[in-house]
């Protein structure tokens, strides 16, 4: 398979009337998966939409949303999904800068579409998902009804496919162009990774959007299985779902297994029906690991990611585990290296800290139309820099140390967040944690903890900081915490460190 277009079709003719997708308003066949996005493929074509034109979908988790995806892909489309929590401008730039001819739309954000839509002249259709009224919109259900002849495109491996935005973390964001081949093999390597087939049963609130969520709800599509998919994450809920659907799988970031571990109804949950787990997107504390494998019965399999991969770069296989804190080898057919520091072209001395790079067929294209941003992280021999400080085992296993942006120099010495934040976690009372500098006149910085206690518990500054005394050299550890009730995330879950100084959580404590 070369291109996530021809995912639905080929599944639709082994597993015809077999559950693909449920949602908290629909449950949808392969079949009805199949159908639906060719109707809107051809409703696409019918408002001017041509292949290689851009797509946006600007939604939360919903059936709509995979349907939209897979129709424009199949009429030649190059998609482009957007991050649910860009305000009003981001969202104006990143339509802008991908010149966007569609846009499908969830009802609550469809006016700010259209007024965004009013600066872009490209735009020739906006869709929304709910209301069938609102003036100047194409309404979803018709597009489902329009009778038009189906239109299939064949696109060539190597095109774009998916225009994806990075967070941007400094000025504006960029479009990683994804290939049709890397995507559908990020998404077929990961389900053969994972061990998956069409017996499992998958339940998550990855978004739809984020390259992590694609990859585990098209990897899982292509071998049959069904998808169970929240709107948004809710533990409580997520519980419910495991047990109502006899899950096999559960997929998430790990701030979403803390809260589950927190949550009140987890003792009384039925987690039998699990075989693995996955997370990704962050460093995870090896005590969180080790409770929700403890309580769930079931393995967790740790994988690390990028958009400018299409999906993952390395991960366990379901029955060759490595050792707990790995996030695993590099999938089939891709090379990853651990590179020196002050030079990423050589590889960095055995088990010292590198940059973690990577060469394959799962690497972007480009930034579009961005050459600069492109060359900074793509080299001439096909080596991404992925900003990520790892090492390497005698094995081969990945272990993510932190991101080099995130890095906090104190006195002179490198300080990594997510050392602190696995041995903060592993208070009783704490729940959450986040780490991130604070200016200091002597140090240049020092690092600051963001705690969120578990329910009923207290403890103070002095006692966390003492805690952390015992597993930390003098110079790791936080000099200051500060007791928050959140801690800021995206839309997947993933804890914004850019964010702790200046987010608007509520203190306590």
């Amino acid at each position: 398979m070369d291109s996530p277009a021809t995912i639905l079709p080929e599944a639709a003719a082994r597993f015809g009337a077999k559950p693909a997708l449920v949602t908290n308003t629909r449950t949808m066949t392969f079949a009805e998966l199949d159908v639906e996005s060719d109707r809107v493929g051809a409703g696409l074509v019918a408002r001017g939409v041509r292949p290689g034109d851009t797509v946006s979908i600007y939604s939360q988790n919903r059936w709509e949303w995979i349907v939209a995806y897979h129709g424009a892909l199949k009429m030649g489309a190059v998609v482009n999904p957007v991050n649910v929590m860009l305000t009003a401008e981001e969202l104006i730039y990143v339509l802008q800068d991908c010149e966007s001819t569609a846009v499908f739309v969830g009802g609550d954000r469809t006016e700010v579409v259209l007024e965004a839509a009013g600066e872009l002249p490209g735009v020739k259709a906006v869709v929304t998902f709910d209301d069938d009224t609102i003036a100047g919109a194409v309404s979803f259900t018709d597009l489902l009804l329009e009778d038009a002849p189906s239109v299939r495109h064949s696109p060539r491996p190597e095109q774009a496919c998916v225009i994806a935005y990075t967070s941007g973390t400094t000025g504006h964001p960029k479009g990683a162009v994804q290939s049709h081949r890397g995507i559908a093999l990020n998404c077929g390597l990961t389900a053969t990774m994972h061990g998956r087939d069409d017996s499992d049963v998958i339940v998550t609130a990855l978004p739809a959007a984020h390259v992590y969520g694609n990859v585990a709800i098209n990897g899982t599509l292509m071998a049959g299985g069904t998808v169970v998919l929240m709107e948004r994450f809710d533990a409580s809920r997520a519980l419910e779902l495991i047990a109502e659907h006899r899950a096999t799988l559960f997929e998430g970031v790990p701030a979403m297994y803390a809260t589950l571990l927190a949550d009140p109804n987890l003792a009384a949950a039925d987690l039998s029906s699990l075989t693995r787990c996955t997370v990704g997107g962050q460093t995870m504390p090896l005590t969180t690991m080790e409770h929700w494998q403890v309580r769930s019965g079931a393995p967790l399999i740790e994988l690390w990611g990028m958009t400018e991969l299409s999906g993952l770069g390395t991960t366990h296989a379901r029955h060759a585990q490595g050792p707990l804190g790995s996030v695993g080898v590099s999938l089939p057919g891709v090379e990853v290296r651990i590179s020196d520091l002050s030079d990423t072209s050589r590889e960095a001395t055995a088990g010292v800290a590198g940059e973690l790079t990577v060469r394959g067929p799962i690497v972007m294209l480009e930034y579009y139309k961005n050459p600069e941003a492109t060359a900074e992280v793509l080299d001439e021999a096909g080596w991404l820099r992925t900003g990520d400080i790892a090492t390497k085992d005698a094995a081969g296993n990945i272990f993510v140390v932190d991101r080099l942006k995130d890095m906090i120099i104190t006195g002179g010495y490198n300080v990594y967040p997510a050392e602190i934040e696995r041995v903060l976690t592993a208070h009783p009372a704490i729940a959450l944690v986040a780490v991130g500098p604070l200016p200091d006149h002597v140090k240049g910085e020092v690092a600051c903890a963001y705690v969120v206690l578990k329910t009923g518990e207290t403890v103070t500054e002095d006692e966390v900081i003492a805690f952390s005394a015992t597993r930390l050299a003098a110079y790791k550890r936080p000099r200051s915490v500060r007791f928050v009730s959140d801690l800021p995330k995206t839309s997947s879950g993933k804890i914004m460190r850019r964010k702790l100084a200046h987010s608007n959580v509520s203190r306590v404590g």
